[in-house]
């Protein structure tokens, strides 16, 4: 008989015949990872490595899709498609050689997806209305749409099975079969609506449909809004109802939602970023544990391991979904079950993973750059076979803690100089919000790797290019960052303060502000907001036609809601063109408009402006001429993963490197990309 695990994490759970070796489950989500609609070789190694890593049940294809008028509107695999089939078999396959579970979640988007684009088919809805997210006017769905899209739910599932998954997990929250369970969304007179009776009719004939044709063995589950949180919506009385006649239909499982998915705003509520509460809906889903006799599953802000724990532990939870945690380390469970809890890379809640997936493509961890890329990179690094070498890297904020991190994990002499007392560069400044202050797990946990592998770090240290040469370094790395540009500014530069001066408290917002943002990021709306709420009357100005445009839908909710709190003014599509002293001593702020060209004032006591950074560079520019490279990167060795070999100076005596803002001005992902590439070879 197996000895049961002291830790209520690694204790194993059954649903059905399905046999889960522990209780942590990566839930459903989209990486966007797909190829052509289907989960080829970097869908596969990315669920493969969360395998690999201990993870009880992987679960693929947040809302793989199974009809044509469907279409992908966040890189949706196509359920669709016979030749999904053999695909899913090879994921299946290897993730059941790595130990753990596999399954699919399977849904018909309705209305969250756009008419104007897949094959442009009418979108279809269970009433005519219009989602706030992805803006498009759907059908009221015909009796037509109904039977083909249950048969298309049905074969869906099938393959999945045929696929050699171990189960399916239905999506229900905001998508076409809630839309007709919820009386937010369902208006129709026919027999699909009115009556809670009603609602629940077309949900369930999917379910019975699903279940009739995979047979009773096959794992079905449902992820289900459990309460709309809405004054119009479904009710946590009337979706436990509908929970129990789907039971008795054929689900074997529950994963929990509290609230609605519909705009950036409710969204932002179901899947909570950083500055908001831990795992806020662990209670309301151990009230529905207690209604229902099937395995529940829960995942919201469930960031790390003693909140994971506890919801098992105290019978909140069969299953705990810590599927953002397993992005930032998909080897989390392995590390709790060798001992090492405190080695696994944290979640810190900036909501990157998803924000990406809209504004770069796909999914991407602030600070872990080997996801989705597993093809190429890897999350546990090996000792190098090679030389061990002496390494200077010069500057502690992100990239520099990133190169300091590896190389010592690779067995490397590193010495790493850093000119403040405290480490961290900008993530510190960025850090300074209280909503952000989460960020600071970037910088703490690389800090804790780099002494763990015996880096020597020398924190309050100037380094020149003696302090480096005297290490006879054979690798110099510059990671000192940028300082704040106020270049743009043809008139004024020496009148302006800039984010920097907000966030670290040197400058005192006060009276009339206008932050002006040219860099499209964070840092000009944490600014804005910091200011705001210290009492300043903000005007936002920007030359971009929205706000925060490389903010995406995750994050801008939370600093929407500050700047509607303290009456944050906005304008948009005007650009500061010079800054001058008033005779009463305020400053003058000119504003152009290229559209209109035209341009106005605004008279205010403060003006704070954002435009990036300029690199800090006189080392690196000092360092040049006894470098064997004379800084030169090699592209090609470098997307290759391979050592790089460059010799411009046969005469210099190290190989000399700048990574991050040190070279231009960008963010943390690419700060610490930067780093694990160039050294992961070393």
């Amino acid at each position: 008989m197996r000895a049961k695990s002291p830790d209520p994490l690694l204790e194993p759970f059954r649903i059905r015949q399905l046999a889960l070796r522990n209780r942590v489950v990566s839930t459903s989500h989209e990486p966007a990872f797909g190829e052509d609609g289907l989960p080829k070789d970097r869908y596969r190694r990315y669920h493969v490595e969360k395998a690999r890593g201990g993870a009880g049940l992987t679960m693929m294809g947040g809302s793989a899709v199974v009809s044509p008028d469907s279409p992908p509107s966040f890189g949706n695999l196509l359920l669709y498609r016979d030749d999904i089939v053999p695909w899913l078999r090879l994921l299946a396959d290897e993730v059941h050689e790595a130990g753990a579970a596999v399954m699919c979640q399977i849904t018909h988007l309705g209305r969250r997806t756009s008419n104007y684009s897949g094959d442009w088919l009418p979108l279809v809805a269970a009433s005519p209305l219009r989602e706030p997210a992805h803006r498009s006017f759907p059908k009221a769905a015909e009796d037509w749409d109904l039977d083909r899209i249950v048969e298309h739910y049905a074969e869906a599932a099938v393959r999945c099975r045929d696929g050699g998954l171990d189960g399916i997990e239905i999506q229900s929250y905001g998508h076409f079969m809630d839309g007709f369970l919820s009386p937010a969304t369902n208006h129709r007179e026919d027999e699909w609506g009115g009556t809670l009776d009603h609602r629940t009719a077309f949900p369930r004939r999917v379910i019975q449909a699903v279940r009739a044709a995979v047979g009773p063995e096959f794992v079905v589950g449902i992820r289900m809004m459990m309460d709309e949180d809405r004054p119009d919506g479904l009710t946590a009385a009337d979706a436990l109802s509908a929970a129990r006649h789907y039971v008795a239909d054929g689900i074997d499982f529950i994963s929990t939602i509290k609230g609605s998915i519909e705009s950036d705003h409710t969204l932002a509520k179901v899947i909570p970023s950083m500055g908001q509460p831990s795992a806020p809906f662990l209670e309301f889903t151990a009230g529905i544990k207690r209604e229902l006799g099937i395995p529940v599953m829960h995942a919201s802000r469930i960031a790390d391991v003693a909140t994971a724990r506890y919801a098992v532990r105290e019978g909140l939870v069969d299953l705990v979904g810590m599927t953002r945690a397993q992005i930032a380390d998909p080897h989390l469970v392995n590390k709790v079950a060798a001992g090492r809890e405190d080695r696994i890379r944290p979640c810190v809640g900036a909501s990157y993973c998803l924000d990406a997936i809209y504004v770069s493509g796909d999914t991407k961890c602030i600070h872990n750059p080997a996801v989705g890329r597993e093809q190429r990179l890897v999350h546990e690094l090996s000792p190098t076979r090679g030389r061990r070498r002496k390494a200077v890297i010069v500057g502690a904020g992100p990239a520099g803690l990133e190169a300091a991190r590896v190389l010592g994990e690779r067995g490397h002499d590193v010495v790493l100089f850093e000119a403040n007392d405290t480490p961290g560069g900008q993530v510190r400044l960025a850090a300074m919000s209280p909503r952000r202050r989460d960020l600071v797990g970037i910088i703490d946990w690389r800090i804790a790797e780099a002494k763990h592998h015996g880096v020597d770090l020398r924190l309050g240290t100037y380094a020149e290019g003696a302090e480096v040469l005297a290490e006879h370094p054979d690798l110099v790395i510059v990671a000192t960052g940028g300082t704040p540009n106020r270049s743009f500014l043809a008139q004024g530069q020496e009148l302006v303060s800039d984010t920097w001066d907000v966030m670290d408290g040197s400058l005192r917002p006060k009276g009339e502000v206008l932050v002006f943002d040219d860099h499209g990021g964070h840092p000009g709306l944490d600014a804005a907001e910091t200011a705001a709420r210290r009492g300043a009357q903000v005007e936002f100005v920007t030359p971009e036609r929205s706000l925060g445009p490389d903010v995406g839908s995750m994050n801008s909710p939370a600093y929407l809601k500050a700047f509607a709190e303290h009456d944050v003014r906005i304008t948009l599509a005007y650009r500061l063109r010079g800054v001058h002293r008033t005779g009463d001593g305020r400053l003058a702020a000119r504003l152009h408009s290229e559209y209109a060209d035209k341009e106005v004032e605004r008279i205010v006591d403060q003006v704070v402006v954002e435009h990036g950074t300029l690199p800090l560079a006189e080392l690196y520019a000092e360092l040049l001429p006894g470098s064997t490279n004379r800084g030169e990167v090699d592209h090609g060795r470098l997307l290759a993963l391979e050592p790089q070999s460059v010799v411009r100076n046969e005469q210099g005596g190290y190989q000399l490197f700048r990574i991050g803002d040190a070279v231009t001005s960008r963010n943390i992902h690419a700060a610490v990309y930067d780093a694990l590439r160039l050294c992961m070879p070393v």
